[in-house]
């Protein structure tokens, strides 16, 4: 948790704490508890270089955000933060310039990355943890 800011730190922790508290029916209104959504993302942006059919180098920056049905996946995700940060990078240096610029192939990357991401943590802890990725940022050149 150390490269969080400190209030990302506590807001991270107080909903983990209050969550746990809700799942044991200590702090629940209502017993018919629902999944609690939560939202993972990582910092800084992602920042890297694509496939350019043009002499100067392309380059991508975006914001992703990744949505998990327990709050206590978000300390899962932290820790592999690293490798899926990783994959994200690679997957978005492979494309072509036609696909980043592009709405559908927009669309075609972040599915890439919800599926690989999926497939990595089902390796590493047994199930696969992501509900959702969106990128919200997305900016090239």
């Amino acid at each position: 948790m150390e490269h969080l800011p400190s209030m990302k730190k506590f807001a991270l922790l107080l909903l983990i704490f209050v969550t746990s508290l809700t799942s044991v029916g200590l702090f629940a209104a209502d017993k018919k508890v629902e999944d609690t959504y939560a939202y993972y993302g990582f910092e800084p942006d992602i920042v890297t270089n694509y496939i350019s059919n043009r002499k100067k180098l392309g380059f991508v920056r975006i914001s992703v955000e990744l949505m998990v049905k327990q709050p206590n996946d978000l300390i899962v995700l932290e820790h592999h933060d690293p490798l899926l940060r990783a994959a994200i990078i690679e997957i978005l240096g492979s494309q072509p310039e036609e696909k980043v610029k592009s709405l559908t192939g927009k669309e075609e990357i972040r599915r890439e990355c919800y599926d690989t991401l999926n497939r990595l943590l089902e390796q590493e802890v047994g199930r696969p943890l992501v509900v959702n990725l969106l990128f919200t940022k997305y900016l090239y050149d």
